[in-house]
């Protein structure tokens, strides 16, 4: 079943006037999961119901990185939708999502770079409205500049995460912790609206991609029953 970043992906390729070349984009990997097929991952993609939806704001390669980790936000939570981000284009259809009266959006982004009018730590229910909550998906650097250079995401508050967790994401480092990859993210903002089992299946699953991945990556053998499987069973829909 596609979801929204598959189908960005595929609309992306379809652009592209050359082969997408990036590390480990040349190996045969499956189509749903993104893992090469003797460690395909599609048995372990849970489902869960949230009240909360993840809008991903994408740079431009971004949904045809085998390592992006917004795919993972988008393969557990049923609203999520995702837009390829362009300085001088906005896609009409994102637009419209952000002034439909039924969410409620946050930008999130760190609150250091940020006037501190616009800040806000805590998700404060609106009745009517369901939380909103847009990702910057792109490097730091990059993230930054989408930030400075998208006007119409300057009316809504800015989301800024104060967790003292340490980024575990193995797949892409950070120079700094304390900055998290794009499921982490999502699954802190999914913590904070009180979908916590949602922002739970969201890491446990990432914890599952990270430890496949990597196990494609170096040949290493899967223990299904390890701590990370462990922990992502219960997310799994019933055989």
């Amino acid at each position: 079943m596609s979801h929204a970043v598959s189908r960005l992906r595929t609309e992306r390729l379809a652009r592209a006037k050359a082969p997408f070349t990036a590390r480990g984009s040349r190996a045969e990997r499956c189509e749903r999961c993104r893992v090469i097929p003797q460690f395909c991952l599609c048995d372990w993609l849970p489902r869960v119901p949230a009240r909360s939806a993840i809008c991903l704001l994408m740079h431009d390669v971004e949904p045809m990185k085998p390592s992006n980790t917004g795919w993972l936000i988008a393969d557990v939570i049923g609203d999520t939708t995702a837009f390829s981000w362009s300085r001088t284009e906005v896609d009409p259809q994102l637009l419209a999502l952000l002034d439909d009266p039924q969410w409620q959006p946050f930008i999130v982004f760190p609150g250091e770079f940020v006037a501190p009018e616009r800040v806000v730590t805590e998700v404060q229910p609106v009745e009517g409205k369901r939380p909103l909550f847009i990702l910057l998906d792109a490097t730091w650097t990059e993230a930054r500049k989408m930030f400075r250079k998208s006007p119409y995401l300057e009316r809504f508050p800015v989301l800024s995460l104060e967790s003292e967790q340490l980024s575990r994401y193995k797949l892409r480092r950070s120079k700094r912790d304390d900055h998290f990859c794009t499921a982490e993210v999502g699954a802190l903002c999914l913590e904070l609206a009180g979908d916590t089992r949602a922002g739970e299946a969201v890491s446990a699953l990432l914890e599952v991609f990270t430890t496949h991945y990597l196990g494609a990556k170096f040949q290493l053998p899967l223990d299904f029953d390890d701590e990370a499987h462990r922990q992502l069973r219960p997310f799994l829909p019933a055989p």
